[in-house]
């Protein structure tokens, strides 16, 4: 039996301006993680693929071809050089909720290519294995930006530009993170739709605010790398601001917004493609504790309190 990993992510500056071409930030997030465990099973058997937390167990040939567990497995068996004509058992869990912008698809697709590159001892660097999950992620989201199968696969913090070498980078002083959950699950691919529909209708307003989001990205990285926490709340402030403006926030998101800033958040936003998902608060040990409480009291349904380093 092989098992293996994968965490999480949030994004810290760049939605959605990622995916034309403007920079963006993001984190791993360890505290939640996607496993896939490899098994070999009776000859005969053919691969199993056992979704534990959808309650779903299925052979891979019964699967249609847009199975995001198809695809991933098949690829990784290309890219192995193996037959698919092999007699396992593949089992899913993951602990990272879905649809709500902390990577869940892309994490569990990592977790099975990686769990299927150790059991037939074949070594896949980072990059292969962020292509690989790539190519699933077209099924999850349409036209992906690529950056959570890049941060997820290297699982360091990155500065990432479409179409270009992601970056990872060194984070100048540790910092904390709020991660709360809406409850309320994001219609990413529908979201990422609606933004390119209002970019065809407003070109000149939507490039000015994805050039902004832009340079956001760019300064908060160099907070970040330099350790200037009160830059990196302001800027994730403005980025909510901006994100606001595209109409892909949400009263949810507002409200944990807010509540955070009450608490003592140096600053807070959305996080991933919006109108639902989590939101993301930079607080420090001192403002954790009463920055977790206002936003439970709030409505969160979850929060998860999470070190960059």
């Amino acid at each position: 039996m092989t098992v293996a990993y994968a965490c999480g992510k949030v994004i810290l500056f760049g939605e959605h301006a990622v995916v034309y071409g403007q920079p963006a930030v993001a984190v791993p997030i360890t505290q939640v993680q996607a496993q896939a465990t490899v098994e070999d099973a009776e000859p005969g058997e053919g691969i199993t693929i056992i979704a534990e937390d959808l309650r779903r167990t299925y052979k891979l040939e019964e699967a249609p071809p847009d199975d995001p567990l198809r695809v991933t497995i098949l690829n990784t068996f290309r890219r192995l050089r193996l037959s698919p004509k092999l007699d396992l058992t593949i089992s899913i869990t993951s602990t990272i909720p879905i649809a709500r912008g902390l990577g869940s698809g892309a994490a569990v697709s990592t977790a099975i290519v990686r769990a299927l590159a150790k059991h037939f001892d074949k070594y896949l660097a980072s990059r292969a294995v962020s292509e690989l999950v790539y190519e699933t992620e077209k099924i999850y989201h349409g036209t992906p930006s690529g950056i959570d199968n890049t941060v997820i696969a290297f699982e360091k913090p990155i500065y990432f530009i479409k179409g270009s070498k992601a970056e990872i980078f060194w984070v100048g002083r540790p910092f904390l993170l709020a991660v709360a959950d809406t409850g309320v699950q994001s219609p990413t691919k529908e979201v990422v739709e609606d933004v390119r529909r209002g970019w065809e209708r407003e070109r000149e307003r939507y490039e000015r605010l994805f050039e902004g989001i832009g340079k956001l990205a760019e300064k908060g990285r160099r907070a970040i790398e330099r350790g200037e926490w009160e830059e990196i709340g302001r800027l994730m402030d403005e980025n909510h601001s901006l994100l606001r403006e595209m109409s892909v926030s949400s009263p949810e998101l507002d409200g944990l917004v807010e509540a955070a800033r009450q608490g003592g958040a140096l600053g807070a936003k959305l996080s991933g493609a919006g109108r639902g998902g989590n939101m993301i608060a930079l607080v420090t040990k001192e403002t954790c504790g009463r920055v977790e409480m206002m936003l439970r009291m709030a409505g969160a349904k979850d929060v998860i309190v999470t070190e960059v380093r």
